[in-house]
C-alpha cells in the first residue's frame, strides 16, 4: 500500500478543523489537526507532514509568522494559507512569508482539495485515493464511512469511522497515538486505548488475541490491511 500524503491543518476554529479533517481524509490524505501554532510545533516534533494547511488569524502566533519562522528554519514543506482577508496586500504578506499558496475564506472544499492536490504535485508527493479497504472478513468505505464484515452492515459510530480512516491511511505502519487523539481529549492516550479495545470488539474473531489491529510498543497502533482500492 502506498503511503498516503499526511496533511498537518492549524487553525483556531474547530469546526473547520473537523471540516478539513473529514473531508481530506474521504479523499484519502492522512490529516492530523492542531489549534494554534504552538501545537503545530509539537505535532511536528514527532510526526513527518507532507503539506501544511495553516490559518492567518490565530491567538498567540499568527499563520504568518510561523510560517516565516518554518522558512527561516529551511523547513521547505508546501504551506496552503487560509485568511479570511482577500485584500492583495494580505495575499501578498502571506506569499511573502513563504506560503506557496493563498486561499480566502470561505472557500469551496472542491477547490481546496485541487491546490493541495496541486502542491503535493509540484512537490513530488503523490496522494492515492483510497475508497475502500479490506481486512480480515472486514470491508471498510473511506468515503461513506462504512463497515461490512461478512456481508453485515456494522453500526460505527462517527469517532470509530475516524480512527479507521486514521488506521488505513497509515499503510500497515504504526499510528501513534497523538494523531489518533480526538479534538478537545485531555487523558489522550487512555481514550483512544478504551476507543480501540470496542473497536477491536467489531473487527476482530478474538478481540483478546488481535490479529488485524495490534498495538505497537511505543509507537501506538497498526491496522493490517489486505488490499485498497
Amino acid at each position: 500500500m502506498t503511503d498516503a500524503a499526511h496533511i498537518l491543518v492549524v487553525d483556531d476554529d474547530r469546526r473547520i478543523r473537523a471540516l478539513l479533517e473529514t473531508y481530506l481524509a474521504a479523499n484519502g490524505f492522512r490529516v492530523t489537526p492542531a489549534a494554534n501554532a504552538a501545537e503545530a510545533r509539537e505535532r511536528m516534533r514527532g510526526m513527518i507532514f507532507d503539506l501544511i494547511i495553516l490559518d492567518v488569524m490565530m491567538p498567540g502566533e499568527t499563520g504568518v509568522s510561523f510560517a516565516e519562522s518554518l522558512r527561516a528554519g529551511h523547513q521547505n514543506i508546501p504551506i496552503l494559507m487560509l485568511s479570511a482577508r482577500a485584500d492583495s496586500a494580505d495575499r501578498i504578506k502571506g506569499l511573502a512569508a513563504g506560503s506557496d499558496d493563498y486561499l480566502t475564506k470561505p472557500f469551496e472544499p472542491e477547490e481546496l482539495l485541487l491546490r493541495v492536490r496541486g502542491l503535493l504535485r509540484r512537490s513530488g508527493t503523490a496522494a492515492p485515493a483510497i475508497r475502500e479497504a479490506q481486512f480480515g472478513d472486514c470491508i471498510f468505505d473511506m468515503v461513506k464511512g462504512e463497515l461490512w464484515r461478512t456481508g453485515e452492515v456494522v453500526h460505527l459510530t462517527g469517532r470509530e469511522k475516524d480512527l479507521l480512516r486514521h488506521l488505513v491511511q497509515g499503510g500497515g505502519r504504526p499510528v501513534s497515538r497523538m494523531s489518533l487523539r480526538a479534538e478537545g481529549q485531555d487523558d489522550a492516550a487512555r481514550a483512544v486505548d478504551v476507543q480501540i479495545n470496542r473497536l477491536r470488539q467489531k473487527i476482530e474473531k478474538d478481540p483478546d488475541n488481535p490479529a488485524l489491529l495490534q498495538s505497537v510498543r511505543g509507537e501506538g497502533y497498526v491496522l493490517y490491511v489486505e488490499s485498497v482500492e
